[in-house]
Protein backbone atom coordinates (compact mmCIF):
# COMPACT_ATOMS: atom_id res chain seq x y z
CA UNK A 1 0.00 0.00 0.00
CA UNK A 2 1.46 3.35 -0.92
CA UNK A 3 1.85 5.65 2.01
CA UNK A 4 -0.32 8.62 1.27
CA UNK A 5 1.00 12.10 0.97
CA UNK A 6 0.68 14.84 3.52
CA UNK A 7 -1.38 17.80 2.20
CA UNK A 8 -0.37 20.84 2.63
CA UNK A 9 -0.62 24.49 0.68
CA UNK A 10 2.61 26.18 -0.70
CA UNK A 11 2.26 30.33 0.09
CA UNK A 12 4.88 30.75 -2.55
CA UNK A 13 4.50 34.73 -2.99
CA UNK A 14 8.02 36.25 -3.98
CA UNK A 15 9.74 32.82 -3.54
CA UNK A 16 12.24 31.20 -6.69
CA UNK A 17 10.77 28.39 -7.75
CA UNK A 18 12.51 26.38 -10.29
CA UNK A 19 10.88 24.89 -12.94
CA UNK A 20 12.90 22.54 -14.99
CA UNK A 21 11.27 21.65 -18.91
CA UNK A 22 9.08 23.58 -21.03
CA UNK A 23 7.27 21.87 -22.38
CA UNK A 24 3.52 20.91 -22.53
CA UNK A 25 3.45 19.53 -18.54
CA UNK A 26 5.27 22.73 -17.39
CA UNK A 27 2.54 24.82 -20.15
CA UNK A 28 -0.24 22.99 -17.59
CA UNK A 29 1.70 24.20 -14.62
CA UNK A 30 3.13 27.40 -14.44
CA UNK A 31 -0.51 29.33 -14.85
CA UNK A 32 -1.28 27.89 -10.93
CA UNK A 33 2.46 28.72 -10.17
CA UNK A 34 2.24 32.12 -11.33
CA UNK A 35 -0.62 33.04 -9.76
CA UNK A 36 0.26 32.19 -6.35
CA UNK A 37 2.78 34.47 -6.82
CA UNK A 38 6.06 32.58 -7.01
CA UNK A 39 9.01 33.79 -8.50
CA UNK A 40 9.31 31.43 -11.37
CA UNK A 41 12.90 30.44 -12.73
CA UNK A 42 12.64 28.41 -15.51
CA UNK A 43 15.34 25.89 -17.37
CA UNK A 44 14.42 24.80 -20.22
CA UNK A 45 16.47 24.55 -24.30
CA UNK A 46 12.93 25.17 -25.80
CA UNK A 47 9.43 26.00 -24.89
CA UNK A 48 6.46 25.51 -26.13
CA UNK A 49 4.68 28.68 -27.25
CA UNK A 50 2.44 29.32 -24.39
CA UNK A 51 5.82 28.85 -22.38
CA UNK A 52 7.39 31.71 -24.22
CA UNK A 53 4.86 34.09 -24.33
CA UNK A 54 4.73 34.09 -20.53
CA UNK A 55 8.45 34.92 -20.68
CA UNK A 56 8.23 37.21 -23.21
CA UNK A 57 5.31 39.23 -21.07
CA UNK A 58 7.88 38.80 -17.87
CA UNK A 59 5.92 36.53 -16.31
CA UNK A 60 9.18 34.64 -15.46
CA UNK A 61 12.25 34.49 -16.54
CA UNK A 62 13.76 31.62 -18.75
CA UNK A 63 17.12 30.47 -18.96
CA UNK A 64 17.70 28.90 -22.49
CA UNK A 65 19.73 26.08 -21.57
CA UNK A 66 19.77 22.34 -19.82
CA UNK A 67 20.24 21.86 -16.14
CA UNK A 68 22.84 23.06 -14.41
CA UNK A 69 24.39 22.17 -10.83
CA UNK A 70 23.68 25.01 -8.60
CA UNK A 71 20.34 26.27 -10.65
CA UNK A 72 18.35 24.90 -7.12
CA UNK A 73 20.10 27.47 -5.13
CA UNK A 74 17.69 29.65 -3.52
CA UNK A 75 14.62 27.75 -4.51
CA UNK A 76 11.52 26.64 -2.21
CA UNK A 77 9.94 24.38 -4.63
CA UNK A 78 10.90 22.69 -7.87
CA UNK A 79 9.10 21.06 -10.91
CA UNK A 80 10.91 19.09 -13.42
CA UNK A 81 9.28 17.98 -16.21
CA UNK A 82 11.29 17.16 -19.05
CA UNK A 83 11.64 14.14 -21.36
CA UNK A 84 15.08 13.04 -20.22
CA UNK A 85 14.69 10.60 -16.88
CA UNK A 86 18.46 11.19 -16.32
CA UNK A 87 17.75 15.05 -16.14
CA UNK A 88 15.04 14.39 -14.24
CA UNK A 89 16.51 12.02 -11.75
CA UNK A 90 19.57 14.57 -11.10
CA UNK A 91 17.17 17.64 -10.24
CA UNK A 92 15.00 15.10 -8.03
CA UNK A 93 18.43 14.07 -6.31
CA UNK A 94 19.69 17.25 -5.81
CA UNK A 95 16.35 18.64 -4.30
CA UNK A 96 16.15 15.63 -2.03
CA UNK A 97 20.09 16.48 -1.29
CA UNK A 98 19.22 20.42 -0.68
CA UNK A 99 15.87 19.50 1.15
CA UNK A 100 13.63 21.39 -1.11
CA UNK A 101 10.30 19.25 -2.38
CA UNK A 102 10.74 18.52 -5.82
CA UNK A 103 7.56 17.37 -7.52
CA UNK A 104 8.63 15.03 -10.72
CA UNK A 105 6.23 14.57 -13.75
CA UNK A 106 7.37 11.00 -15.31
CA UNK A 107 7.67 9.42 -11.90
CA UNK A 108 5.86 10.56 -9.07
CA UNK A 109 7.14 7.70 -7.09
CA UNK A 110 10.33 8.88 -6.58
CA UNK A 111 8.89 12.21 -6.24
CA UNK A 112 8.91 14.60 -2.91
CA UNK A 113 5.73 16.87 -3.70
CA UNK A 114 2.55 15.41 -5.81
CA UNK A 115 1.04 18.07 -7.97
CA UNK A 116 -2.79 17.91 -6.77
CA UNK A 117 -5.43 18.38 -9.37
CA UNK A 118 -6.99 22.01 -8.61
CA UNK A 119 -9.20 24.27 -9.22
CA UNK A 120 -10.90 27.43 -7.40
CA UNK A 121 -14.47 28.68 -6.59
CA UNK A 122 -14.92 31.96 -5.15
CA UNK A 123 -12.33 31.59 -2.09
CA UNK A 124 -12.15 28.03 -2.11
CA UNK A 125 -9.15 25.71 -3.65
CA UNK A 126 -9.94 22.13 -4.07
CA UNK A 127 -6.83 19.90 -4.16
CA UNK A 128 -7.19 16.14 -4.88
CA UNK A 129 -4.27 13.56 -4.50
CA UNK A 130 -4.45 10.58 -5.44
CA UNK A 131 -2.36 7.55 -7.39
CA UNK A 132 -4.77 7.75 -10.72
CA UNK A 133 -4.26 11.47 -11.77
CA UNK A 134 -7.69 10.71 -13.91
CA UNK A 135 -9.93 10.18 -10.53
CA UNK A 136 -8.63 12.86 -9.33
CA UNK A 137 -9.56 15.19 -11.99
CA UNK A 138 -12.63 13.45 -11.91
CA UNK A 139 -13.36 13.81 -8.06
CA UNK A 140 -11.87 17.84 -8.61
CA UNK A 141 -14.85 18.36 -11.45
CA UNK A 142 -17.30 17.14 -9.24
CA UNK A 143 -16.84 19.27 -6.49
CA UNK A 144 -15.93 22.61 -8.03
CA UNK A 145 -19.66 21.92 -10.32
CA UNK A 146 -21.22 21.27 -6.47
CA UNK A 147 -19.44 24.42 -5.87
CA UNK A 148 -21.12 26.39 -8.56
CA UNK A 149 -24.13 25.05 -8.55
CA UNK A 150 -25.17 24.73 -5.17
CA UNK A 151 -25.80 21.57 -5.02
CA UNK A 152 -22.63 21.23 -2.50
CA UNK A 153 -23.61 22.75 0.38
CA UNK A 154 -20.16 24.29 1.53
CA UNK A 155 -20.63 27.93 0.04
CA UNK A 156 -23.46 28.59 2.41
CA UNK A 157 -21.47 27.37 5.81
CA UNK A 158 -19.27 30.70 5.14
CA UNK A 159 -19.60 33.63 6.56
CA UNK A 160 -22.40 35.49 4.86
CA UNK A 161 -22.35 38.60 2.84
CA UNK A 162 -24.43 41.55 1.95
CA UNK A 163 -24.21 43.45 -1.25
CA UNK A 164 -25.42 43.17 -4.96
CA UNK A 165 -23.85 41.65 -7.74
CA UNK A 166 -24.48 42.30 -11.40
CA UNK A 167 -23.98 38.80 -13.56
CA UNK A 168 -24.11 39.01 -16.85
CA UNK A 169 -26.37 35.67 -17.94
CA UNK A 170 -24.74 35.32 -21.64
CA UNK A 171 -27.18 35.15 -24.69
CA UNK A 172 -30.09 32.79 -23.27
CA UNK A 173 -28.71 29.27 -23.05
CA UNK A 174 -28.29 28.43 -19.30
CA UNK A 175 -24.71 26.47 -20.43
CA UNK A 176 -23.39 29.89 -21.37
CA UNK A 177 -23.86 31.81 -18.10
CA UNK A 178 -19.80 32.13 -16.97
CA UNK A 179 -18.72 29.92 -13.83
CA UNK A 180 -18.46 32.78 -11.78
CA UNK A 181 -21.96 33.93 -12.41
CA UNK A 182 -23.47 30.49 -11.63
CA UNK A 183 -21.59 30.41 -8.65
CA UNK A 184 -23.00 33.67 -7.26
CA UNK A 185 -26.43 33.07 -8.84
CA UNK A 186 -25.95 29.45 -6.37
CA UNK A 187 -25.41 31.86 -3.32
CA UNK A 188 -28.13 34.69 -3.33
CA UNK A 189 -30.37 35.20 -0.94
CA UNK A 190 -32.21 36.97 -3.92
CA UNK A 191 -32.30 37.21 -7.72
CA UNK A 192 -33.67 40.12 -9.57
CA UNK A 193 -33.87 39.04 -12.97
CA UNK A 194 -34.45 40.10 -16.72
CA UNK A 195 -36.52 38.28 -19.39
CA UNK A 196 -33.41 37.40 -21.36
CA UNK A 197 -31.54 36.01 -18.95
CA UNK A 198 -31.33 32.31 -18.75
CA UNK A 199 -34.12 32.15 -16.73
CA UNK A 200 -33.90 28.07 -16.89
CA UNK A 201 -31.47 28.43 -13.71
CA UNK A 202 -34.05 29.76 -11.64
CA UNK A 203 -35.24 26.42 -11.51
CA UNK A 204 -32.40 25.18 -9.26
CA UNK A 205 -32.25 27.67 -6.94
CA UNK A 206 -33.91 26.88 -3.52
CA UNK A 207 -37.39 27.50 -2.16
CA UNK A 208 -35.93 30.54 0.19
CA UNK A 209 -34.28 32.51 -2.26
CA UNK A 210 -36.61 35.30 -3.59
CA UNK A 211 -37.17 36.15 -6.96
CA UNK A 212 -38.13 38.64 -8.33
CA UNK A 213 -39.23 39.77 -11.83
CA UNK A 214 -37.52 42.78 -13.51
CA UNK A 215 -38.25 42.30 -17.26
CA UNK A 216 -38.69 44.94 -19.45
CA UNK A 217 -40.45 43.86 -22.61
CA UNK A 218 -40.22 45.12 -25.64
CA UNK A 219 -43.17 47.30 -26.19
CA UNK A 220 -45.00 46.20 -23.70
CA UNK A 221 -44.84 45.55 -19.45
CA UNK A 222 -41.60 46.92 -17.77
CA UNK A 223 -40.37 47.48 -14.05
CA UNK A 224 -39.30 51.23 -14.35
CA UNK A 225 -35.40 51.32 -13.61
CA UNK A 226 -36.01 52.98 -10.94
CA UNK A 227 -37.87 50.48 -9.05
CA UNK A 228 -35.12 48.01 -9.69
CA UNK A 229 -32.43 50.21 -8.48
CA UNK A 230 -34.59 50.58 -5.45
CA UNK A 231 -35.15 46.82 -4.99
CA UNK A 232 -31.33 46.04 -5.15
CA UNK A 233 -30.43 48.64 -2.58
CA UNK A 234 -33.42 47.48 -0.23
CA UNK A 235 -32.75 44.20 -0.46
CA UNK A 236 -28.87 44.36 0.65
CA UNK A 237 -29.36 46.83 2.97
CA UNK A 238 -31.18 43.94 4.88
CA UNK A 239 -28.00 42.29 4.52
CA UNK A 240 -28.68 40.04 1.64
CA UNK A 241 -26.62 39.12 -1.12
CA UNK A 242 -28.63 39.86 -4.47
CA UNK A 243 -27.61 38.94 -7.89
CA UNK A 244 -29.22 40.68 -10.78
CA UNK A 245 -29.43 38.63 -13.45
CA UNK A 246 -29.42 40.59 -16.51
CA UNK A 247 -29.43 38.65 -20.28
CA UNK A 248 -25.72 39.15 -22.19
CA UNK A 249 -23.40 41.61 -20.79
CA UNK A 250 -24.42 43.85 -17.80
CA UNK A 251 -22.50 47.00 -19.90
CA UNK A 252 -23.56 46.82 -23.72
CA UNK A 253 -26.78 47.98 -23.87
CA UNK A 254 -28.35 47.23 -20.63
CA UNK A 255 -28.47 49.72 -17.83
CA UNK A 256 -25.75 48.33 -15.96
CA UNK A 257 -23.93 50.95 -15.12
CA UNK A 258 -26.88 53.13 -13.87
CA UNK A 259 -27.38 50.41 -11.20
CA UNK A 260 -23.65 50.56 -10.44
CA UNK A 261 -24.27 54.03 -9.53
CA UNK A 262 -27.40 53.48 -7.77
CA UNK A 263 -25.57 50.95 -5.25
CA UNK A 264 -22.47 52.96 -4.61
CA UNK A 265 -24.34 56.05 -3.45
CA UNK A 266 -26.55 54.22 -1.36
CA UNK A 267 -23.28 52.64 0.23
CA UNK A 268 -24.19 48.94 -1.24
CA UNK A 269 -21.33 47.17 -2.33
CA UNK A 270 -21.87 45.91 -6.05
CA UNK A 271 -19.48 44.24 -8.21
CA UNK A 272 -19.99 43.61 -11.76
CA UNK A 273 -19.34 39.70 -13.43
CA UNK A 274 -19.02 39.99 -17.10
CA UNK A 275 -21.62 37.61 -19.61
CA UNK A 276 -21.79 36.93 -23.37
CA UNK A 277 -23.10 39.38 -25.60
CA UNK A 278 -25.30 38.42 -27.99
CA UNK A 279 -24.06 40.61 -30.54
CA UNK A 280 -20.77 38.44 -31.23
CA UNK A 281 -22.44 34.75 -29.95
CA UNK A 282 -25.78 34.27 -31.31
CA UNK A 283 -24.27 35.10 -34.80
CA UNK A 284 -21.64 32.56 -33.97
CA UNK A 285 -23.90 29.70 -33.29
CA UNK A 286 -26.10 30.63 -36.33
CA UNK A 287 -22.73 30.47 -38.40
CA UNK A 288 -22.15 33.95 -38.57
CA UNK A 289 -18.68 35.12 -37.67
CA UNK A 290 -18.21 38.83 -37.14
CA UNK A 291 -14.77 38.96 -38.52
CA UNK A 292 -12.85 36.98 -40.99
CA UNK A 293 -8.93 37.20 -41.98
CA UNK A 294 -9.08 38.97 -45.16
CA UNK A 295 -13.22 40.12 -45.41
CA UNK A 296 -13.36 42.33 -42.66
CA UNK A 297 -11.43 44.08 -39.96
CA UNK A 298 -13.85 45.63 -37.75
CA UNK A 299 -17.17 44.86 -36.07
CA UNK A 300 -19.50 47.60 -34.98
CA UNK A 301 -22.42 46.97 -32.73
CA UNK A 302 -25.06 49.39 -33.01
CA UNK A 303 -28.44 49.79 -30.98
CA UNK A 304 -31.33 49.73 -33.43
CA UNK A 305 -34.32 51.16 -30.36
CA UNK A 306 -33.97 54.23 -31.98
CA UNK A 307 -34.67 55.01 -35.37
CA UNK A 308 -32.13 56.73 -37.66
CA UNK A 309 -34.51 59.54 -38.44
CA UNK A 310 -35.61 60.33 -34.71
CA UNK A 311 -33.34 63.12 -32.88
CA UNK A 312 -32.58 61.17 -29.56
CA UNK A 313 -30.61 58.93 -31.78
CA UNK A 314 -26.90 58.80 -31.36
CA UNK A 315 -25.56 56.58 -34.23
CA UNK A 316 -23.62 58.31 -37.35
CA UNK A 317 -25.41 56.30 -39.81
CA UNK A 318 -23.28 57.97 -42.68
CA UNK A 319 -20.25 56.58 -41.39
CA UNK A 320 -21.61 53.33 -40.90
CA UNK A 321 -22.42 52.88 -44.41
CA UNK A 322 -19.05 53.79 -45.16
CA UNK A 323 -17.96 51.70 -43.21
CA UNK A 324 -16.56 48.06 -44.87
CA UNK A 325 -16.69 45.31 -41.78
CA UNK A 326 -19.76 43.73 -40.05
CA UNK A 327 -22.41 45.66 -38.95
CA UNK A 328 -24.44 44.22 -35.61
CA UNK A 329 -27.76 45.23 -34.97
CA UNK A 330 -29.12 44.98 -31.56
CA UNK A 331 -32.99 45.60 -31.02
CA UNK A 332 -33.51 46.37 -34.44
CA UNK A 333 -36.32 44.54 -35.92
CA UNK A 334 -39.18 46.57 -35.57
CA UNK A 335 -37.10 49.50 -37.69
CA UNK A 336 -35.07 47.59 -40.19
CA UNK A 337 -37.08 49.00 -42.90
CA UNK A 338 -35.79 52.27 -41.52
CA UNK A 339 -32.29 51.45 -41.10
CA UNK A 340 -31.67 49.48 -44.29
CA UNK A 341 -33.12 52.39 -46.20
CA UNK A 342 -30.62 54.56 -44.46
CA UNK A 343 -27.63 52.98 -45.11
CA UNK A 344 -28.79 52.25 -48.63
CA UNK A 345 -29.21 56.31 -49.22
CA UNK A 346 -25.50 56.95 -47.52
CA UNK A 347 -23.97 54.35 -49.67
CA UNK A 348 -24.20 51.02 -48.43
CA UNK A 349 -24.88 48.10 -51.57
CA UNK A 350 -28.58 47.58 -51.75
CA UNK A 351 -27.44 43.49 -51.94
CA UNK A 352 -25.28 43.27 -48.99
CA UNK A 353 -25.90 40.10 -46.90
CA UNK A 354 -27.98 40.20 -44.29
CA UNK A 355 -28.66 37.42 -41.68
CA UNK A 356 -31.65 37.68 -39.00
CA UNK A 357 -31.35 35.18 -35.76
CA UNK A 358 -33.84 34.52 -33.42
CA UNK A 359 -34.06 34.01 -29.67
CA UNK A 360 -30.14 32.72 -30.66
CA UNK A 361 -28.58 29.95 -28.50
CA UNK A 362 -32.27 29.19 -27.20
CA UNK A 363 -34.86 25.84 -28.30
CA UNK A 364 -36.37 28.49 -30.69
CA UNK A 365 -33.97 29.78 -32.33
CA UNK A 366 -33.89 30.02 -36.47
CA UNK A 367 -32.04 32.03 -38.85
CA UNK A 368 -33.60 33.71 -42.17
CA UNK A 369 -31.19 35.50 -44.88
CA UNK A 370 -31.76 38.61 -47.19
CA UNK A 371 -30.71 41.30 -48.61
CA UNK A 372 -30.32 44.85 -46.96
CA UNK A 373 -32.77 45.95 -49.95
CA UNK A 374 -35.25 42.59 -48.87
CA UNK A 375 -34.52 42.94 -45.27
CA UNK A 376 -37.51 44.47 -44.20
CA UNK A 377 -39.93 42.85 -46.35
CA UNK A 378 -38.43 38.71 -45.47
CA UNK A 379 -38.52 40.12 -41.67
CA UNK A 380 -42.20 40.86 -42.06
CA UNK A 381 -42.86 37.91 -44.23
CA UNK A 382 -41.30 35.20 -41.65
CA UNK A 383 -43.10 36.70 -38.84
CA UNK A 384 -39.77 37.70 -36.86
CA UNK A 385 -40.19 38.91 -33.76
CA UNK A 386 -37.98 40.23 -30.75
CA UNK A 387 -35.46 39.22 -29.31
CA UNK A 388 -33.41 38.99 -32.74
CA UNK A 389 -29.89 39.85 -33.91
CA UNK A 390 -29.40 41.39 -37.35
CA UNK A 391 -25.94 40.66 -39.33
CA UNK A 392 -25.08 42.98 -41.96
CA UNK A 393 -22.17 42.74 -43.92
CA UNK A 394 -19.99 40.17 -46.14
CA UNK A 395 -19.21 37.45 -43.23
CA UNK A 396 -23.01 36.39 -43.38
CA UNK A 397 -22.56 34.50 -46.66
CA UNK A 398 -19.28 33.64 -45.40
CA UNK A 399 -19.22 30.09 -43.98
CA UNK A 400 -21.54 28.57 -47.07
CA UNK A 401 -18.87 30.54 -49.56
CA UNK A 402 -15.97 28.68 -48.16
CA UNK A 403 -17.84 25.23 -47.44
CA UNK A 404 -19.60 24.84 -50.40
CA UNK A 405 -22.94 24.57 -49.28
Amino acid sequence: MTTPAYPAGLRLAGRRVLVVGGGTVAARRLPALLAAGAAVELVAPETTPAVQAMAEAGELTWHRRGYADGDLDGAWYALVATDDQAVNTAVAEAAEERRIFCARADDASRATAWTPATGRADDFTIAVLSGDPRRSAALRDAALDGLRTGTLTAPHQREHRAGVALVGGGPGDPDLITVRGRRLLAEADVVVSDHLAPLELLEELGPQVEVVDASKLPYGRAMAQQTINETLIDRAKQGKFVVRLKGGDPYVFGRGLEEVVACTEAGVPVTVVPGITSAISVPAVAGVPVTHRGVTHEFTVVSGHTAPDDPRSLVNWEALAGMRGTLVLLMAVERIGAIAETLIRHGKAPETPVAVVQEGTRSGQRRVDATLATAAEVVAAEGIRPPSIIVVGEVVSLLDSLTGR
